[in-house]
């Protein structure tokens, strides 16, 4: 039973994993009925800076609190450490955003609307901090369940309260319904919350003395958060700059912008969107491996085991939604997004998709067995590479190609690195 753990705890992420993307997927084409192109623009405006917001707040936990739960660290001490860590961040990062989302909002955004928008989602930002650490001790416990019910019934509630609250207040105007969808996720969160308390063992009791905040704790959380969610920011970052380096380059070589940002739309709303729906399965995998990894520190057969298992699993999804999609990409295209533009992106991308499912797994195996600093320089050397590549590729006028090129070069690059030091480390 044990030797099937793994490869249980993935079907179960999987599953679970495909009932939420199916949920959210209803999910937003309510909405996006409910409060109209108007306020999706306004809520789409913010998403960029939320999602920064949301992985500086959430500081890589899940991933933290796993791989030390997993190694055998005194979970409620854990706990605690890390909650004094999230009362620190959140903090600062909500007395931030109070004082500068106006700055943000006009000079930026260019778009005055947005300054309560980015207060309310760094409100958010606590609630989803907490699940993030509770997510992080059932990873590390190999304990899925909890996780995949959680997730499905945390849409559900969602879903309902999407239903019926925001009809009421796109009633009152865009701004509130674009407010209401932000802060209605802290209910989604909170039964969230919830439910995975249901799930804790009854031994995991808080005395007066795990209170105490210890230096110890927090610098093993923090020796692992800090390096991954750096990683995560620098990727934030490379996708910040992207459309910049883009469209200057573009427009100096004699493009004009209404072209620059129907494709550039195109290629991320529909080529890429298809490309990574497959995504999921890949997440799971990674949330089962790194537990599992961290497990088996000291014992490398059982590790190199896991990874063959792991990457394996990658690169038959992979191959397999890559041909797929490249094959019936028109049709697709048509079926989810009602269009065909993308078409041609999908034809170059897709054949190098089967080594970019690849990239999440090595990555993961690394961070799992102590180098989320190497994992770290890889990613940053990744965003160096893409972005140059850009800039040069821009200016042979080949349009948007230029950046669907800078993306296989870079696929590749941060594929073949990881790869060395998983050789170097686990099978050498």
């Amino acid at each position: 039973m044990k030797k099937n753990k793994f490869i249980m705890s993935t079907m179960i992420l999987i599953i679970g994993g495909m009932l939420t993307k199916f949920l959210g997927f209803i999910i937003k084409i309510i909405y996006t009925r409910i409060i109209g192109e108007d306020a999706i623009s306004l809520y789409m405006l913010v998403m960029p800076t939320y999602s920064l917001l949301i992985t500086i707040a959430s500081l890589a936990l899940p991933i933290a609190i796993s791989k030390l739960v997993a190694e055998g660290k005194n979970s409620i001490k854990l706990a605690i450490n890390t909650v004094v860590i999230i009362i620190f961040v959140n903090f600062l990062i909500i007395t931030t955003m109070f004082f500068t989302a106006d700055f943000i909002a006009t000079s930026l955004l260019n778009e005055p609307r947005c300054k309560l928008l980015l207060i309310a989602c760094s409100l958010t930002l606590p609630f989803i901090s907490i699940s993030s650490l509770i997510k992080g001790y059932f990873f590390g416990k190999q304990k899925v369940y909890p996780y995949a019910i959680s997730n499905v019934l945390e849409q559900v509630v969602r879903l309902i309260i999407i239903s019926l609250i925001l009809p009421l207040l796109i009633k009152k105007g865009i701004i509130y319904a674009v407010l209401g969808l932000i802060l209605l996720s802290i209910i989604s969160e909170i039964s969230s919350i919830i439910i995975f308390i249901f799930f804790l063992p009854k031994k995991f009791v808080i005395q007066k003395k795990d209170l105490i905040p210890n230096k110890g704790y927090i610098k093993d959380i923090l020796d692992v958060s800090i390096p991954t969610v750096s990683s995560k920011i620098i990727g934030n970052i490379g996708f910040f700059f992207e459309p910049i380096i883009l469209t200057n380059v573009l427009i100096f070589c004699g493009y004009n912008s209404t072209y620059i940002i129907r494709e550039y739309g195109i290629y991320n709303a529909y080529s890429l969107a298809l490309l990574t729906m497959p995504g999921f399965f890949i997440n799971a995998l990674c949330q089962a491996i790194v537990p599992e990894v961290s497990k088996y520190m000291h014992n490398k057969k059982m590790i190199r085991r896991r990874v063959i298992q792991s990457l394996s699993f990658a690169f038959a999804i992979g191959l397999f939604s890559s041909i797929m999609i490249f094959l019936f990409r028109d049709t697709l295209l048509s079926l989810v997004y009602n269009t065909q533009n993308g078409g041609n992106y999908i034809k170059i991308l897709a054949p190098i998709f089967v080594l970019f499912y690849l990239e999440a797994p090595l990555m993961s195996t690394l961070q799992a067995i102590g180098k989320s600093m190497l994992t770290m320089k890889i990613t940053t050397f990744g965003v160096i590479i893409k972005l140059s590549f850009l800039a040069l590729l821009s200016l042979c006028h080949i349009g948007i190609y230029s950046l669907v090129y800078a993306e296989i070069i870079n696929i590749i690059v941060v594929v073949l690195i990881n790869a060395f030091y998983i050789k170097k480390y686990i099978f050498s």
